[in-house]
């Protein structure tokens, strides 16, 4: 499958980080997931059962925070995290002091606004806003501690930032804005929970974040043939790696390649609320 016939972009078009990196890191995987909405049957790794175990895990400890933040039971929370890497997450996350006493708490925010013709969107797993400053929570359940340069540059950090500052002005009851230089976006690492990776935001940073999304966007509107990444180790992980005859077989589990990055995402929105 060399060639595409081009399906025109939707008008409007929903846009996440999840949607502009799979386009930034292969064009084709982009057209095939969102444009095509192709469910195709390759695992994405082996042993599968394993993968699934780590994909449940990362879920309920996603939900059990959440509900945390939303009043929850600590105690009643805690009699859920019945395996042993949910327990350590859970320990480590209940013995982190966030110092967030009286501040504002917005757990599972959704954020979204125009960008050209299309839409821009964002699920935050938890925004507080104190004293003026907005500060942007995920939770990571990395085995490997990650570079901080590659989530810097990644674009989940570019747009919950970006459009934290365009979008989320309503949440600061003192001033109705949010300014760039008093975001900050924090990657609270479950297995390294005393190194928290901290990205502080600027006015630079969000002029160049406002460039750089609208051009990719841009160059989606325009594209006619959403070529094949040239990395093939991109491949390894994709569930359309067999569609594009670039591999059948899935590779061994690992939780990061060797910059980092996971290979898995979450929809997290399809997650049964814990019942009592």
């Amino acid at each position: 499958m060399s060639q595409l016939s081009r399906s025109p972009l939707p008008v409007p078009f929903t846009f996440s980080q999840s949607s502009l990196q799979d386009y930034s890191d292969c064009a084709r995987r982009f057209y095939l997931r969102f444009m095509e909405q192709l469910v195709w049957p390759a695992i994405e790794s082996e042993p599968v059962l394993e993968n699934e175990r780590k994909r449940q895990e990362g879920e309920i400890f996603h939900r059990l925070i959440q509900q945390f933040w939303l009043g929850l039971p600590a105690k009643k929370l805690g009699e859920i995290a019945i395996t042993a890497n949910l327990g350590e997450w859970w320990t480590n996350f209940m013995n982190y002091d966030f110092n967030l006493g009286g501040a504002s708490t917005f757990p599972e925010l959704s954020l979204s606004m125009q960008i050209g013709k299309h839409r821009l969107t964002a699920k935050y797993d938890l925004v507080v806003v104190m004293d003026n400053r907005t500060t942007i929570f995920d939770w990571k359940t990395y085995k490997k501690r990650p570079r901080e340069e590659n989530l810097a540059a990644s674009f989940q950090t570019r747009v919950y930032r970006f459009l934290m500052v365009k979008a989320g002005g309503f949440l600061n009851s003192e001033s109705g804005t949010i300014q760039p230089d008093k975001v900050e976006m924090v990657y609270w690492l479950a297995n390294f929970p005393n190194y928290p990776i901290r990205l502080p935001y600027s006015s630079q940073q969000f002029d160049r974040d406002e460039i750089i999304l609208n051009n990719i966007i841009t160059q989606i509107e325009a594209e006619t043939d959403f070529p094949l990444t040239p990395d093939e180790k991109k491949c390894n992980y994709c569930v359309y790696r067999s569609y594009c005859d670039r591999g059948v077989s899935a590779l061994i589990l690992q939780d990061e390649d060797e910059s980092g990055e996971e290979f898995t995402t979450l929809d997290l929105n399809n997650v049964s609320e814990i019942e009592y």
